[in-house]
C-alpha cells in the first residue's frame, strides 16, 4: 500500500530531528561555542511534539481505541519532554541534574525518540486508512504549519491535549520567544519540513516530478 503524505511527511520530520540530535551527541557539544546544537535539537524537537498534540491527536482520538492512542502517545510527550529539558539543563550546567551523566540522558531520549517514531508511524497510518487522500493532505499541511508557530521549550508538565492544551501551547510560544530573545537562541528554520521551504517534500506531497535543477 502507498505511503500517505501525513506518513512520508513524518517520515521526513523524524529524519531531520535525528539529524540535529547526531552533533549534539558528540562530547564536542558540551563546549560553549557548540551549545546551540543542542538548542537546535531540543527546539525542533519540541515544536515537533506540540503542533502534532495540537493538530493530530485530535483525529486520532476519533479512532478505534481513540482515548487509549492517546493517552499512550501523550504519555511518550511527556516523558521525552522531561528528558529534553534534563538534557538542555545538564548541557548548561544546571547544579540539580548534574549528577545525571549525559551518555545515560541520551539513551533515555533515544529509546523515548524511537517510541515516538514507531508511534507516529501507526497513528499516520491508521489515519490514512480512515481519511481521504485530500483530508490527508490538509492534515498534513496543518501539521507542518502548526510547527512554525509551536513552543520552542519543552514544558512537560502542562496541559498537552484538547483546548486547554491548545491554548497552553499558544501562551507558552509567547513566553519561550521572549526567553528565546533574550538568550540569543535561534530556531533553524530551516529544518521546519514544509512545503514552501522544502521543494523535494513538496513533490512528495504534491505528486509533481522534481525537475533536475531542483535536486
Amino acid at each position: 500500500m502507498t505511503a500517505s503524505t501525513l506518513e512520508l511527511a513524518l517520515t521526513y520530520e523524524h529524519a531531520k530531528i535525528r539529524e540535529l540530535a547526531a552533533p549534539a551527541q558528540e562530547p564536542e557539544a558540551s563546549r560553549p561555542d557548540r551549545r546551540h546544537e543542542t538548542d537546535w535539537f531540543y527546539a525542533i524537537a519540541a515544536q515537533h511534539l506540540a503542533a502534532a498534540e495540537d493538530v493530530l491527536l485530535p483525529h486520532v482520538r476519533r479512532l478505534p481505541d481513540g482515548h487509549v492512542l492517546v493517552t499512550t502517545y501523550v504519555g511518550n510527550a511527556r516523558q521525552l519532554e522531561r528528558s529534553l529539558r534534563f538534557l538542555k539543563a545538564r548541557q548548561y550546567g544546571d547544579s540539580r541534574v548534574l549528577h545525571l551523566h549525559p551518555e545515560h540522558v541520551w539513551r533515555v531520549v533515544e529509546r523515548l525518540l524511537t517510541e515516538h517514531e514507531l508511534l507516529e508511524a501507526e497513528y499516520s497510518r491508521m489515519l490514512g486508512e480512515e481519511m481521504d487522500s485530500d483530508h490527508v493532505s490538509s492534515l498534513t499541511e496543518k501539521l507542518l504549519t502548526a510547527e512554525e508557530v509551536a513552543p520552542t521549550r519543552a514544558h512537560p508538565f502542562s496541559p498537552h491535549t484538547g483546548t486547554a492544551g491548545r491554548l497552553a501551547h499558544r501562551m507558552w510560544r509567547i513566553a519561550d520567544n521572549a526567553w528565546d530573545s533574550a538568550e540569543g537562541r535561534v530556531v533553524p528554520t530551516k529544518y521546519h519540513v514544509h512545503p514552501k521551504r522544502d521543494s523535494a517534500l513538496s513533490h512528495y506531497l504534491r505528486g509533481t516530478p522534481i525537475d533536475e535543477d531542483e535536486g
